[in-house]
C-alpha cells in the first residue's frame, strides 16, 4: 500500500472518530435537555448557596434594602403566601416557585388546567410562595424582578392571570430577560386592566423586592431541595413519580367526601 493511500485511510478514520465524538456530544446534550425538563431547579452546591446569600444583600440598582411590604391579601407566616381560590376549599396546594425556573414552567404547563378547574369549583386553595434561586445559580435579578411584578399584580387583584402570562413568556433559564422592568410592564398588557400607572410605579420602584427576598429566605430555611416544591395538604406530591393532573384531581375530590 502506498504512503498516500495509508495517509488517506488514516485521515478518513480520524474524520470518522471526530464525527462519532460530535454525535456522542449531541446525544449527551439531548439527554440532558430531556432530563432537565422533568427535574426540579435545585439549589446546587454550598458555593452556589453562598452566592445566593451574598446577592441577597446587594442593591443591584433597586430598592431591595427597603422595608418589607407584603402584597395586598398575602397570608400565612410573615404574609409570604399569595392565595388563589376560596378559603373554604377542602384542600390546600402549596407551591414554591421561581419565574425563571424551567421545571416550574413544565409543572405549570401540565397542571395549570386542573388547578384552575379545582380552584374555580371551590375545591382547592393554592398558596404561592416566590423564590429567586435562579438569580443565584445563573446570575442576574430576573427572578426577583418578576416576583416583585407578580406581587404588584396581586395588589391589583390580578395575580393569577399575570402569573400565567409570565410562565407563558418565560425566557431561557440563562437569559435574564425578566430583569427588564419594561418587559414585565409590556407583558402586563396581556392582562385586562393591569397595565396602570400604579402597577408601573410598583414594578419600577421595586416596591415588594424586600418581601420577595424574605420569601426566598423562607424557602432556603425550609430545607426544600428545589423549585417547584408542591405540597398538597402538607404532602410533597411533586416527588411522587406516579403523580398526574388526573391523580391530583382525584385526590382533591376525594378529600371533599
Amino acid at each position: 500500500m502506498s504512503e498516500k493511500n495509508r495517509d488517506g485511510k488514516r485521515n478518513a478514520r480520524e474524520r470518522l472518530a471526530v464525527e462519532r465524538e460530535k454525535q456522542k456530544a449531541a446525544d449527551k446534550r439531548r439527554r440532558a435537555l430531556i432530563v432537565g425538563a422533568s427535574v426540579v431547579c435545585v439549589l446546587g452546591l454550598a458555593a452556589v448557596i453562598g452566592v445566593v446569600a451574598a446577592n441577597a444583600g446587594k442593591d443591584d440598582g433597586s430598592d431591595s434594602a427597603g422595608p418589607v411590604v407584603a402584597p395586598s391579601g398575602a397570608q400565612g407566616k410573615d404574609s409570604l403566601a399569595i392565595p388563589a381560590g376560596k378559603e373554604s376549599a377542602g384542600s390546600t396546594l402549596t407551591v414554591w416557585e421561581d419565574f425563571r425556573c424551567p421545571a416550574c414552567k413544565a409543572f405549570e404547563t401540565a397542571y395549570r388546567p386542573v388547578i384552575h378547574e379545582l380552584t374555580a369549583a371551590g375545591k382547592l386553595k393554592v398558596e404561592y410562595h416566590l423564590a429567586t434561586i435562579i438569580d443565584g445559580n445563573m446570575g442576574g435579578t430576573g427572578s426577583r424582578t418578576a416576583a416583585n411584578a407578580a406581587a404588584c399584580a396581586q395588589d391589583a387583584g390580578k395575580f393569577t392571570p399575570y402569573h400565567d402570562v409570565l410562565y407563558d413568556n418565560q425566557p431561557p433559564e440563562t437569559d435574564d430577560a425578566f430583569a427588564d422592568e419594561d418587559k414585565l410592564i409590556e407583558l402586563a398588557g396581556k392582562v385586562d386592566g393591569l397595565d396602570t400607572p400604579e402597577f408601573r410605579a410598583c414594578v419600577q420602584d421595586g416596591r415588594h423586592n424586600s418581601w420577595v427576598e424574605k420569601s426566598n429566605e423562607a424557602f432556603r430555611d425550609g430545607g426544600f431541595r428545589g423549585t417547584p416544591t408542591v405540597l398538597l395538604d402538607g404532602k410533597d406530591i411533586y416527588q411522587d413519580q406516579t403523580m398526574t393532573p388526573a391523580k391530583l384531581k382525584q385526590m382533591v375530590e376525594a378529600a371533599q367526601q
